[in-house]
């Protein structure tokens, strides 16, 4: 009797890895969105809750990015974060984020881990 063919299992994390990682822009010199004033997000990134964002307001201004990164497709992403603020609240930000998300970032943009350890020293 022949032993039963087994294909390697991906574990979650990377599998979240992997779909985080597709919708990433090319460059972080790619996010265009907005750095002031309101953002209203669509059904299709907040389908419950709080979709209105004041980015002139640090909480609001995390809130809409953590949602954004975890929910946003790759357009999402381009028209929705800026990249100054992302850099800007990235120690911060990364805390508060899933651990997927944030290896597929730190792992396409290392400025990201410089901004880190630039915040922390």
């Amino acid at each position: 009797m022949a032993a039963p063919h087994t294909f390697p299992v991906p574990n979650a994390f990377e599998v979240l890895c992997t779909q985080y990682a597709k919708r990433l822009p090319a460059r972080l010199e790619d996010l265009a969105g907005p750095a002031h004033g309101t953002v209203d997000l669509p059904l299709h990134v907040v389908w419950s809750g709080r979709r209105s964002y004041t980015l002139d307001q640090p909480r609001s201004r995390m809130s809409l990015y953590r949602t954004v990164l975890a929910e946003g497709q790759h357009q999402d992403l381009i028209d929705f974060l800026h990249r100054d603020l992302l850099i800007a609240q990235w120690p911060v930000l990364r805390t508060l984020i899933s651990r997927p998300v944030r290896h597929a970032w730190e792992t396409a943009y290392p400025e990201l881990a410089t901004a880190t350890a630039t915040a922390a020293a």
